[in-house]
């Protein structure tokens, strides 16, 4: 950048100065925004599904403080107005999951992309390390499977159980269900019983 004579010296640091503080106040204000910005609302002739960056969650003080960092970063797919939907995701960042949310009214073209046949498929599809978790599948299976690490597609809890999180009220067990675990072909096996 070439200056002028009359930018120069105590003139020209001020000039520099101010423009600096008004950039890093931009900045600042711009990712203040991101931080709290967690639900997402993409048009619906949106061609390729791309998951955007989670906010930075605040810091916690429990014990399991370590645990809750290590987790990495829920996205989930699902319709405007879905309610058990928000209630599973609720699930999942009470089990200290950060949780980003995309409202989308194309769920069949979601569900194509990620390779969830009718058969296997819920209300919402989520994707975390790459695996899919379709519908009301419990943290602790998800928990599960990032431990694992087991050579599948992803887990499904088909269909709307009753009984699962996000379907019941908050707190109770799992109870009357299968998820199973599902391959690229769709091949489906019981991954949990409850």
């Amino acid at each position: 950048m070439k200056f002028n004579r009359k930018y120069t010296g105590k003139t020209g640091l001020f000039w520099m100065l101010g423009l600096t503080s008004l950039l890093l106040v931009g900045c600042d204000a711009a990712s203040d925004t991101a931080k709290t910005s967690t639900v997402k609302t993409e048009p619906a002739a949106a061609s390729t599904v791309t998951p955007a960056a989670a906010p930075v969650a605040p810091p916690t003080t429990t014990q399991s403080d370590v645990t809750q960092q290590d987790k990495p970063e829920v996205v989930m797919y699902k319709s405007p107005n879905c309610d058990c939907c928000t209630g599973w995701a609720d699930h999942l960042r009470k089990e200290g999951f950060t949780v980003v949310v995309h409202k989308r009214d194309d769920m069949e073209a979601i569900k194509t992309r990620f390779g969830v046949s009718q058969k296997l498929a819920s209300c919402h599809t989520a994707i975390v390390d790459g695996y899919v978790i379709e519908g009301h599948v419990p943290a602790a299976d998800v928990e599960r499977l990032l431990k694992e690490r087991p050579e599948i597609a992803g887990l499904t809890a088909p269909g709307m159980p009753m009984k699962s999180p996000g379907m019941q009220k908050v707190g109770q067990k799992p109870q009357g269900y299968d998820v199973l675990a599902f391959d690229k072909d769709g091949k489906a096996t019981v991954f949990h019983r409850y």
